[in-house]
């Protein structure tokens, strides 16, 4: 698990300086699974129940399942979210950024930065006995304390030798609730955060995801490891 996050983590390294006004998604795509293939891994989500693209590529409004095209061209102030998985020897990692392209707003950026910082508020609660829900209750707590919503029907999940394995992982819910957490068990965090109302849309494609009032929403993904005192990220460097 180390080795195929340390694979996903090497992915952001090699896109961040390059997401710039001109490119396209399938661009940026097409960078991710260079870099996938290059470390002896393969792209996870493609062909994933037959979705085509190497890896996910939403900007704005879209929350997850961005197919890439290279008709979709960023533009100065879009952000993009770059959802990665690779499969190594057997095993997934599985994370997300959302990047600024060229100079966006102050709103756009704060967006970004309270998502990160959601995920972290999240994982504080991340060790054995803890329960799942009191992580889902923290990221919900902090989000909705900056005026954003989490939408409901996409969730984190657990993840190993399957890209999605039980159990499934809200960005919402109470405290104390949910399965009890075990050292050794594999979770991928995924705070998905709206600026506006929590409803989405699926688009004719049958897997973008689009905000239904076509404001903002940003995403922000680790795959971690329950240790004997707390957690550590699989999926940075």
């Amino acid at each position: 698990m180390k080795k195929a996050g340390r694979v996903v983590a090497l992915v952001f390294e090699g896109i961040k300086d390059k997401i710039v006004p001109g490119i396209s998604t399938q661009d940026i795509a097409d960078m991710c699974e260079k870099i996938i293939r290059e470390n002896g891994a393969t792209p996870t989500f493609l062909n994933y129940y037959g979705y085509p693209g190497a890896v996910c590529v939403s900007v704005n409004d879209e929350l997850v399942h961005g197919i890439p095209s290279p008709r979709r061209i960023l533009r100065d102030g879009d952000i993009v979210s770059v959802d990665v998985g690779a499969t190594l020897n057997g095993y997934v990692g599985d994370a997300c950024r959302t990047y600024p392209v060229g100079i966006c707003s102050e709103k756009a950026l704060r967006l970004i930065k309270v998502t990160e910082e959601s995920f972290f508020e999240g994982v504080k609660h991340a060790r054995p006995g803890a329960h799942l829900g009191d992580v889902s209750h923290a990221i919900q707590e902090y989000c909705e304390s900056h005026g954003y919503s989490l939408p409901r029907e996409y969730t984190g999940h657990g993840v190993g030798s399957s890209l999605h394995e039980d159990p499934y992982i809200p960005n919402y819910g109470p405290a104390g609730s949910g399965p009890v957490l075990k050292e050794g068990m594999t979770l991928a965090i995924e705070p998905m955060v709206a600026e506006g109302h929590f409803a989405v849309r699926v688009l004719k494609d049958g897997w973008t995801a689009k905000m239904k009032d076509g404001k903002l929403s940003s995403h922000y993904e680790n795959s971690i490891v329950i240790t004997k005192d707390g957690y550590e990220i699989l999926t940075k460097i």
